[in-house]
């Protein structure tokens, strides 16, 4: 067992850097758009910033994380990860390279796939070829994370988004008048081979000590108790997983022989396949929008980039208090692990519709602050806030997915029901972006993209009192309608401070909002009766 306060420290950790990552995130894209705007060379770019990005989901984040995290746990608890690291990391890291050198050779290809309304996909094909080197250093980064997480060494992970927007910024700064918007492509290439430096040192330490620490092996948070969990739910009466005194099922850290580790990939397969199609709404987006006219694709990523910056502040909530859920589920005590995932729900709720009410009332003010300077002029300020606007639809969605996909995937069994939600979901988006597209343009792929995940996490909260934790939706889904009550007067009150400004700065009018609306917020929670501390009990 971790020492006391251990685990809610290290979630506080990765919960400060990943705010850190966010805001250098923010910075990394008010370059560019002062930089280069919203136009052909800035679509260009972003179109081979789709590789990285869902790079950056399979390999860095749920997917590699779900799959390593277990097997360095199994390893360290037989005495040590280092025969693991030599059956594995230079096999994955040829496989990278295999990967990096095919997406070099088929940039052209990629490029027409992924847009092929683009006017001139060559600025494209050469972009790609720059982020190619992504595949390689995040695979290794994602790697190196699990490693180190393994090892109750959490700093090092948590610093990888600040590392990676550093890369970017830096390199923009530095070669953007020589380079174009190349040098943003070079940049992400930087940023990658900057996340595996920050972790390199860390991994080299713990391979040489041996050990995870004074205090024995290290646990994994939300993972490193699934067989006391499957065991526990044996006792429950589930007869899919072994009895008491039967060895519990194998998964994905069990060791075979010669210190091997058998990696289970029906529990690894779902993980996998659920953030590539979570991933793909992106590619469903830019593939619609690279017909549309220049600085289409930049509009939609600025908006989305800052309309979800709510739902990362509401995610960070859960982050903090899953490994309570986690130990309650290992424990058995589904009634806690309940009250538990319901207040994470109802407070991701209130944070995630606090945060669109700002942002549907104040975009305009929003964009013009953050992006309005240099080539990103008035009409990019208008188009981009437009968006932003049609995105914050869908940020209730968005935030309750990201919540809701930890308790399934906590089980000690596979499950493909959340890869069915997300595929549904992926459904409508295709089918609304499909039909709005001519007629509306961006706010049309805007409108499927709010449309598509709403659906996913309206079929997850659905389904997770019968595959997960018995939570009461009834009463989950009575105070999430009072909150988007409150939450629509509060966008009403920022509206009338903005039109009460009419000829202020846009900070400023931003500023006020920033006051007005979370007042307006939480005077109209307590009218509509929305819950203060935690949901009703039940009768």
């Amino acid at each position: 067992m971790p020492p006391p306060g251990f685990v809610a420290r290290a979630a506080a950790v990765t919960a400060g850097l990943s705010a850190a990552g966010s805001v250098l995130g923010l910075v990394r894209d008010q370059v560019i758009a002062r930089f280069f705007g919203a136009g052909a060379d800035s679509d260009a770019f972003l179109v081979a910033w789709t590789v990285p990005e869902l790079a950056a989901t399979v390999l860095i984040e749920d997917a590699m994380a779900l799959l390593l995290v277990p097997a360095f746990s199994a390893a360290l608890a037989k005495g040590g990860a280092g025969p693991l690291v030599r059956g594995t990391l230079p096999r994955l890291a040829a496989l990278l390279a295999a990967a990096t050198a095919a997406l070099l050779a088929a940039a052209p290809l990629v490029v027409r796939l992924l847009a092929p309304g683009l006017a001139d996909p060559r600025l494209a094909v050469t972009c790609t070829r720059l982020t190619a080197a992504t595949i390689l250093t995040f695979g290794l980064a994602g790697y190196l994370s699990a490693a180190l997480r393994a090892h109750r060494r959490f700093l090092p992970p948590a610093a990888v988004y600040v590392a990676y927007n550093t890369g970017i910024v830096g390199t923009l700064l530095a070669l953007h008048g020589r380079w174009g918007v190349r040098s943003a492509a070079a940049g992400v290439a930087a940023g990658g081979a900057l996340m595996v430096l920050v972790q390199l040192p860390s991994f080299v330490r713990v391979l040489r000590s041996g050990a995870p620490g004074a205090q024995g092996p290290a646990p994994v948070p939300g993972r490193s108790d699934a067989r006391a969990g499957a065991r526990a739910r044996a006792e429950a009466g589930d007869d899919t997983h072994p009895r008491p005194g039967e060895p519990p099922a194998s998964g994905p850290g069990d060791l075979g022989a010669g210190g091997r580790v058998r990696l289970g990939m029906a529990l690894v397969v779902p993980v996998v396949v659920f953030a590539v199609a979570r991933q793909a709404q992106v590619l469903v987006e830019r593939f619609f929008a690279a017909g549309l006219p220049a600085g289409a694709i930049s509009h939609l990523n600025y908006a989305q980039k800052v309309a979800q910056l709510p739902m990362v502040l509401s995610l960070m909530v859960c982050t903090v208090t899953f490994p309570v859920v986690a130990r309650a589920l290992a424990e058995g005590d589904r009634e806690r692990a309940r009250q538990r995932v319901e207040r994470d729900l109802t407070l991701a709720c209130v944070v995630v519709l606090l945060g669109t009410a700002y942002v549907v009332a104040c975009a305009p003010q929003i964009v013009s602050t953050l992006f309005q300077r240099g080539a990103f002029d008035t009409g990019d300020t208008a188009a981009t806030a437009a968006v932003m606007r049609v995105y914050a639809l869908g940020l209730l969605g968005q935030s309750l997915v990201g919540a809701l996909i930890r308790p399934y995937f906590s089980a000690a069994r596979p499950t493909w029901y959340p890869v069915a939600a997300m595929a549904a979901g992926l459904g409508l988006t295709v089918l609304v972006d499909g039909a709005a597209v001519a007629a509306w343009g961006a706010y049309g792929i805007a409108a499927g993209n709010a449309a598509g995940i709403s659906l996913t996490a309206v079929v997850l909260l659905r389904g997770l009192p019968a595959r997960a934790v018995p939570v009461r939706v009834p009463a989950l889904t009575a105070a999430m309608s009072r909150y988007v009550l409150a939450a629509a007067a509060a966008t009403g009150a920022g509206w009338c401070t903005t039109r009460l400004l009419p000829g202020a700065p846009a900070a400023l009018a931003a500023a006020a909002c920033c006051l007005t609306v979370p007042l307006a917020f939480a005077a109209a929670a307590a009218a509509v009766g929305a819950p203060v501390r935690s949901l009703p009990h039940a009768a």
